[in-house]
């Protein structure tokens, strides 16, 4: 469900729901603090998290009534949560790069898993898990 009727950013500055955030030096944190400032929004988060599995714990476990987390956790967390999505123009994007080591033992090894990682099967399975493409 969604106990603290959250339906975007806005509602993270009502002091009457409870939130939890990711710290703002974690990636999640500094994620959820640039859509705050788009958005023009102050949150009032009553824990802040080193993690976005922390965050959503708290969630999963009652304790707030919502926390900003990547749309990836939410789909991974099946029916313990209820996932609100944010109009693109309230939502940001976080990059995942991945390139071989040049000091790599397995240097061919490495490369074809970057290709693979960059390829349309990989693409699929990324998306089917909340991934977005590029």
């Amino acid at each position: 469900g969604n106990p603290g009727r959250i339906a975007g950013h806005a509602d993270f500055a009502d002091p009457a729901r409870t939130l939890a955030l990711c710290a703002p030096e974690v990636p999640c944190g500094a994620a959820a603090a640039q859509a705050f400032q788009e958005a023009g929004v102050t949150p009032q988060p009553d824990s802040l998290e080193q993690d976005v599995r922390a965050a959503l714990t708290r969630v999963e476990l009652g304790e707030v009534d919502a926390a900003v987390v990547y749309e990836t956790d939410v789909r991974a967390a099946g029916d313990r949560v209820e996932g609100v999505p944010l109009p693109d123009e309230e939502n940001v994007t976080t990059d995942a790069v991945v390139a071989p080591l040049a000091g790599s033992a397995s240097p061919a090894l490495a490369a074809a898993f970057a290709e693979y990682v960059a390829g349309d099967d990989a693409r699929a399975v990324f998306q089917a898990a909340g991934f977005r493409a590029p």
